[in-house]
């Protein structure tokens, strides 16, 4: 057995150590989720996005909405009574790169979905403040402007496929059919719009 004094003499000793204990506590906690079936198995009724939705879902990463909004209501009352049940793992298992976020300039985000008219949102994105007079939002004018071709929808669906998401056949040599000739405005709205709406476990209710 290595005496307590020996180790504290012995930085490089100290260091090895601390660094099996931290390892051994992390995998510890970590492994038994990649067998837990709440975290890897998806909700009851989950559905993909459709072409539309994965592509508003780019230009949401693209534009940075993630930094200020989060994707995950915690388990506490002023949490849920805000924004709606809170977040699982298994409402998730098909977001790549999940998008639950840690920090909130804006309101959480991940039950938005119906809670505001696609006009609503339309106009909180060209101009906040028109809707929202406190607003430190950006405004986002070029999406109005932007039109999607859709060529690269089909092949983003395929990587998805091949991360585990389903996607059928169809929906992948749809894909660039229904995005072409949308502007990017449409595309994000119809993705907030889909937040908290792509399975009927929790409905959105607050």
């Amino acid at each position: 057995m290595i005496k307590h004094e020996t180790i504290e003499k012995n930085i490089g000793l100290m260091i090895l150590l601390i660094i099996v204990v931290i390892s051994g506590g992390g995998l510890a906690e970590i492994v038994p989720l990649f067998f837990q079936a709440q975290t890897t198995k998806p909700i009851e009724g989950l559905r993909t996005y459709n072409a539309v939705e994965l592509e508003g879902r780019d230009i949401y990463i693209r534009e940075g909405c993630h930094v200020c909004h989060t994707q995950m209501i915690r388990p506490f009352r002023a949490e849920t009574e805000r924004y709606g049940h809170f977040s699982t793992a298994n409402e998730h298992v098909w977001e790549h790169p999940f998008l639950w976020g840690s920090k909130r300039t804006g309101p959480d985000l991940a039950r938005v979905g119906g809670r505001y008219s696609d006009d609503w949102q339309r106009a909180h994105l060209y101009n906040p403040r028109d809707v929202v007079p406190e607003s430190k939002m950006p405004a986002y004018p070029w999406l109005f402007e932007n039109k999607l071709t859709g060529k690269d929808t089909a092949a983003k669906m395929e990587t998805m496929r091949k991360l585990g998401v389903p996607y059928t056949d169809e929906q992948i040599a749809s894909a660039q059919e229904q995005v072409a000739g949308k502007y990017e405005i449409d595309a994000l709205v119809t993705y907030l719009q889909a937040l908290g709406k792509t399975h009927s476990v929790y409905n959105n209710k607050r």
